[in-house]
């Protein structure tokens, strides 16, 4: 299940050449070693199944390229096979995923660096570049092994498909279903959201704007940063005692966001919380979009798909309160809800408007849900009528 990602652990140039210095303020080396020692292997198999399972997630990702097109109705989508597909072990995902950190987070290190850089010594810029990339390194092992896949739009001309071997395997076998069903489920989602921004040249620009937003004005003041990491950990430590955050601010109709509720909220600005909301509904559009497509696909194609969703969703009952904990301060309980709040809207939309109304929402940015709206979806349904 190894695959190579390409990248390096030095310094990277600008489009003009330059180096980007800002690169020395992550451990970026450090963080790819700690997720390495991090990240557990996952289920033992044969050379033999490691190269059958590989075999069949790619013909999987290559047979829902046209499912796909069929259900979504883009034109984009007809026989889109211009990306590359990677099929990865944990470690390999891991890996890649701090390049796309990198890569996202460049030109707001370049920036911080060149406000900052002279005047940090040699010392400090080590320590703390080792403690950035440590904790980077152990989230991002943590996570790997609870990623099915993943479409990386900021890799290349066209981005990449990553599917996570150990995990679909691991899950398939935990939840007693059909493999060959559950994989080409799996595939469903992940080519929905390549579909997407292909649909949509103008997001992955739109997405990298927005979340350098966010990253720059949280690194472009590192003077509160301690107060801020200080709210932080008592909402941490609400999360794990399952209580809402009494600082999370409220909508124009008085209902609190999820995006508001949030352990990331206490380290924005108003202003940078309002990029921040912005960037939910577009995740949850995103998410719950390619939930519709994989749950669209019917029984001839995938039998047991009503089995899979069932089992699937019932997964997370048994969680310990360790387990719980972990995953409300890493954000994967907000990941769950942006599947189903995007899902809900997105269901709505095309309810209301038909497949090909609801695609106008790939138009322009002017097109997305706010927040609100994806709470709210006939109010998005009216606006888009308003509109045409």
């Amino acid at each position: 299940m190894n695959a190579t990602v390409e990248g390096s652990n030095g310094n990277t140039p600008n489009a003009s050449g330059r180096e980007n210095r800002g690169d020395s303020l992550i451990g970026w080396g450090i963080a790819a070693t700690t997720a390495s020692k991090v990240t557990t292997a996952g289920p033992r198999l044969s050379s033999k199944e490691i190269k059958d399972v590989v075999a069949a997630l790619r013909v999987a990702a290559d047979e829902a390229v046209d499912h796909v097109q069929r259900i979504t109705q883009l034109e984009a989508a007809a026989g889109l096979r211009n990306s590359p597909v990677l099929v990865v072990d944990r470690a390999t995902w891991a890996q890649a995923t701090i390049e796309s950190f990198r890569t996202m987070l460049s030109p707001s290190l370049r920036r911080l660096w060149d406000a900052k850089g002279d005047t940090m010594s040699a010392g400090s810029l080590a320590v703390s570049s080792a403690v950035s990339g440590t904790e980077l390194g152990v989230i991002t092992g943590f996570l790997s092994g609870n990623v099915l896949g993943q479409f990386d739009p900021f890799s290349g001309t066209n981005g990449r498909l990553l599917l996570v071997a150990p995990n679909i395997v691991t899950i398939e076998r935990e939840l007693v279903v059909e493999p060959a069903d559950f994989r080409l489920w799996v595939c469903l989602h992940e080519q929905t959201h390549r579909v997407q921004f292909a649909a949509a040249p103008w997001l992955q620009g739109h997405l990298q704007e927005n979340i350098e937003k966010l990253t720059g004005g949280l690194l472009d003041s590192p003077d509160d940063l301690v107060d801020r990491l200080k709210n932080a950990a008592r909402m941490a430590t609400e999360a794990f005692k399952g209580r809402n955050s009494s600082s999370a601010s409220s909508s124009k109709s008085g209902e609190v966001l999820p995006s508001q509720s949030t352990l990331m909220s206490a380290l924005q600005t108003p202003e940078e919380r309002a990029v921040l909301s912005h960037v939910t509904a577009v995740m949850s559009l995103l998410e719950g979009h390619a939930n519709v497509v994989m749950d669209a696909i019917d029984a001839s194609i995938v039998p047991s798909v009503k089995t899979i969703r069932r089992r699937f969703d019932d997964r997370g009952k048994n969680r310990t309160s360790l387990e719980k904990f972990i995953r409300r301060v890493l954000g994967l309980d907000a990941k769950m809800r942006q599947y189903q709040d995007g899902q809900k809207f997105v269901q709505h939309a095309v309810d209301a408007m038909g497949m090909d109304g609801f695609n106008v929402v790939w138009a322009g940015p002017e097109n997305l849900p706010t927040e609100h709206e994806l709470h709210n979806p006939q109010e998005w349904v009216e606006r888009m009528r308003a509109a045409s």
